[in-house]
């Protein structure tokens, strides 16, 4: 029986992507190593969003291919984002490399395993496809923490947002079929499954190509009847398509949490404009006024891009302003990166790398008062938190989180007292740090 080890790179997408991988390779007899070493196989799932993501991807291809230099009859796939947008380029600098698989043939992997295994055999490059919609009946191995998970609700994506290379990489939007993802939500809470974070390249266009009645907001409604559930989450809402009807979902349901990840992009009308976003900085003002009355107390997550081409100091100022004014309760900023085959990358007053990372690091001590002034305002509260586990190195103090606060994304609550992973606990805030709580246990969650 053959070992797999499989390092996983980028974004939750790509986690489940892995996790459906390590499905059909164990349910093809492979079994699954954490020590590369003692792998026969060696899988990097790759991303290839930004620079820094696929130099991430490439340092990691490389270290694996020193482990496999060193044991005889070990195999080098490389998987993901980064074989989708570079496997003609990387087959022909990457020798070392047995099978390339991209985010559309990825269920192919235990088959061309198989004709890898003579020691003749020539790689396999990329025969390239859009993407692979998961179905329930794929087996899944779940990995990670047992009590979270993530669910693709779609693949693809139908904006032409001008510094995105996704739909290049992803293909057009597809919903997967509601009954299909009820099924797979199902297993997961059958599994221990209690956190549900719905993940996609643009979950607000869930259901719009399967006809009525189906939309996100029917599907939390179906979601919501799983018993063994207490949060699901949302991740990625594209501005353009937040309803009513979602609002007033997220509203009622007891088990969506008031949490919405809405990446804003900027706030500059011309830089909008420019990055083929929403059509002004007014018209945000507007949509978060209506999420605001709609849901009340609403945790509110953005992202912006600062140092786009033609990014005046003007346009920036404008952004910290509109950052000031609305006062979010999570901001990730990121620097604009020159992506190739993109709208925005032959531009014209492209940003000076030193001014992006001045504008990034500006933004986000902005934020930082924010966030440390909204967390200081929680102290002496009491509230329901997740409990993920010890914190590493200190036995005395746990981690967990309040259903404001993504996995991996957002802060950690510091929690003294006895718990256990999994579970859901009352705890009191004692303290506020700019992203993280101290907090200690009170009791257990009604």
């Amino acid at each position: 029986m053959e070992k797999v080890h499989l390092l996983t790179l980028g974004c939750p997408k790509n986690l489940a992507d892995s996790e459906l991988m390590l499905g059909a390779l164990t349910s093809a007899g492979f079994e699954i190593t954490l020590d590369p070493e003692d792998a026969q196989v060696l899988l990097v799932n790759t991303c290839a969003f930004i620079e820094a993501a696929k130099k991430e991807s490439i340092d990691a291809i490389l270290e694996a291919a020193e482990v496999k230099k060193r044991g005889f009859g070990k195999r080098l796939v490389v998987a993901g984002c980064l074989s989708q947008r570079y496997a003609t380029e990387l087959a022909a600098t990457m020798p070392e490399v047995d099978v390339f698989v991209g985010t559309g043939n990825f269920l192919d992997l235990p088959e061309l395993l198989r004709r890898t295994e003579a020691p003749e055999s020539r790689p396999i490059p990329y025969a390239g496809a859009a993407h692979l919609l998961p179905r329930a009946a794929i087996p899944r191995v779940k990995t990670g923490d047992f009590f979270t998970s993530y669910l693709k609700i779609s693949e693809g994506c139908n904006h032409k947002c001008a510094f995105c290379i996704i739909p290049k990489i992803r293909g057009l939007h597809e919903s997967r079929p509601t009954a299909d993802l009820v099924a797979e939500a199902r297993n997961l809470a059958a599994g221990g499954v209690r956190e549900l974070n719905l993940i996609a390249q643009d979950l607000t266009a869930y259901g719009r190509d399967l006809g009525q009645p189906s939309s996100l907001a029917a599907l939390l409604r179906e979601l919501s009847t799983i018993d063994d559930l207490r949060w699901i989450r949302l991740l990625y809402c594209y501005p353009n398509f937040v309803t009513d009807e979602l609002l007033d979902a997220i509203a009622a349901l007891p088990k969506v949490v008031k949490y919405i990840d809405m990446p804003l992009q900027h706030a500059d009308d011309a830089m909008l404009r420019a990055m083929r976003r929403e059509r002004s900085g007014a018209a945000l003002v507007k949509l978060l006024e209506r999420v605001r009355a709609r849901i009340p107390g609403v945790v509110l997550r953005t992202s912006f891009i600062v140092g786009f081409p033609g990014e005046t100091d003007a346009a920036f100022e404008r952004l910290a302003d509109f950052v000031r004014n609305q006062q979010f309760d999570r901001v990730g900023v990121f620097t604009y990166s020159r992506e190739e085959n993109t709208a925005a990358y032959d531009m014209a007053d492209q940003v000076p790398e030193r001014v992006k990372r001045a504008r990034r690091s500006s933004l986000m001590a902005t934020q930082s008062e924010i966030s440390l002034a909204k967390n200081r305002g929680l102290v002496g509260r009491e509230v329901e938190v997740l409990v993920e586990g010890p914190m590493p190195g200190r036995s005395t103090r746990l981690r967990a989180r309040t259903s404001g606060q993504a996995p991996e994304i957002d802060g950690s609550v510091f929690l003294a007292g006895d718990a256990e992973p999994g579970e859901f606990v009352r705890a009191r805030i004692d303290k506020a740090l700019s992203y993280d709580l101290h907090a200690t246990v009170t009791g257990a969650a009604v």
